[in-house]
């Protein structure tokens, strides 16, 4: 904590001596994944507010920088035999980025998503004023109000959020189910069940699976996906497997959930050269971003004359409806596989206005993530809408991290502009900071 107040007192002297303008946050690397026009408006590095401050396991909580990644937090953690309540899956992403954003996993059917095991959080708002926020202080509304703003309400320069116990192995079972009716049937059953931990995978119309996982202090072997072998493959061809604690936290970064197919990772031959160190998500976001700079899927696609449209969306539906919404997105989109992850809301979703879920009600998130490709010539963002409208009319909401078609009264309707702009009033006045809407649809700053 003494290293945490330097860099707080060091940063408001830095402060104090810049024009009273907008600031923007400088960031090398982002798990954003949509296009943002850039800026000339000075940049604020926060870079050096990347390091675990304290982990509290008798009282189950941790407390670290808003620039600190998973994979260090995790770390951290580990070592006091405790994990973050919600460990989002990727290793690259920050504490802050998810708070700010919208994180999940596995836990999510019991704990909810990472904001809702938020305790307290220091932030800088647009006016350069460092604000303490807790639930019931009198900076709550920014607290609430935090989530989901995407860096429009400010930065988080310290957070703190719950731990759970943890055991040094998780087993899984992997249960394969054939009609998508039963299929959400049995996660809601289970979603009551002792599991630890519970997510799930689409395959096929008739090739479902939900894989539950349970802590246990011993195990018969331990399997590793972290080089050789893929995790998602082996979900299809094992009823039972075993992993230590750090590899389940992590089963999904080494393969990108199954994207890493799109950079040729799968490949047994290319895996090598890639090598156990170069398997990760950090890898594949910058040759993402590469090949975006430089266009070199989008010259060969014109080459074989097709229009693709990236499709990386995470939607949330209430689980009566997510039966006709994975209908939907097998008729209609086409991508697969589908990771699938139950919410749990009991007494945690109603106080955060930016992302509002209904208290008590059990939702599942769909994350679909590739490209669709078509011959025939539809307007910008076709498949990307026709979701939009689709998660709208099944009660549901989506994450905010990527490409979005909305226009801006439905867009408020849906993300609380009433609430928003009394946060905007109070803590952004002079509008410094990027309005919602243009930061998240228009790509504004």
């Amino acid at each position: 904590m003494t290293q945490y107040t330097g860099k707080l007192e060091t940063l408001q002297q830095t402060l104090s001596h810049q024009s009273e303008t907008a600031i923007g946050l400088n960031k090398s690397t982002s798990n954003l994944f949509r296009d943002r026009h850039q800026s000339q408006q000075p940049k604020l590095d926060l870079s050096h507010f990347n390091e675990v401050i304290s982990v509290n396991p008798e009282k189950g909580w941790v407390d670290a920088e808003g620039m600190t990644t998973y994979a260090d937090l995790v770390h951290a953690c580990l070592q006091h035999n405790v994990m973050p309540a919600v460990v989002p899956e990727l290793q690259s992403i920050t504490l802050g980025g998810a708070a700010t954003g919208i994180g999940i996993e596995s836990t999510s059917f019991r704990h909810g998503l990472v904001h809702h095991n938020l305790l307290e959080a220091d932030i800088l708002t647009p006016d350069r004023q460092v604000v303490y926020c807790t639930p019931d202080n009198e900076h709550s509304d920014l607290f609430h109000g935090f989530p989901n703003s995407y860096g429009t309400l400010g930065y988080a320069l310290r957070l703190r959020t719950r731990t759970l116990p943890i055991k040094p192995y998780v087993k899984l079972q992997h249960i394969r189910i054939d009609n998508l009716e039963a299929y959400f049937n049995a996660i809601q059953t289970y979603c009551s069940s002792d599991a630890d931990f519970i997510d799930g995978t689409v395959f096929a119309r008739d090739e479902l699976y939900i894989t539950l996982g349970y802590f246990t202090d011993n195990a018969p072997y331990v399997s590793d996906y972290t080089y050789k072998h893929i995790y998602y493959r082996s979900i299809r061809t094992r009823e039972e497997d075993f992993l230590t604690t750090h590899d389940y936290i992590w089963r999904w970064d080494t393969d990108w959930f199954w994207c890493s197919k799109n950079v040729f990772a799968q490949n047994p031959l290319v895996r090598r050269l890639y090598g156990r160190k170069r398997l990760n998500s950090v890898t594949y976001t910058r040759i993402m971003r590469w090949n975006s700079r430089w266009g070199i899927t989008r010259f060969f696609n014109r080459l074989r004359g097709v229009r693709p449209e990236s499709v990386i969306q995470d939607v949330d539906i209430p689980i009566d409806r997510a039966a006709e919404f994975l209908d939907f997105l097998l008729r209609e989109i086409g991508i697969l596989p589908i990771w699938i992850c139950p919410i749990g809301t009991t007494g945690l979703a109603d106080t955060f206005p930016l992302y509002p879920l209904t208290p008590d009600q059990l939702y599942i998130n769909f994350g679909f993530w590739d490209v669709v490709h078509d011959r025939e010539d539809h307007p910008e963002g076709y498949y990307n809408r026709m979701i939009e409208q689709k998660v709208t009319a099944f009660g549901g909401i989506k994450s905010l991290y990527s490409e979005s078609y909305y226009d801006r009264d439905e867009f408020w309707t849906i993300y609380n502009e009433t609430a928003y702009r009394q946060l905007k009033q109070r803590y952004d006045p002079d509008d410094r900071l990027a309005d919602l809407y243009d930061k998240c649809v228009l790509k504004k700053r």
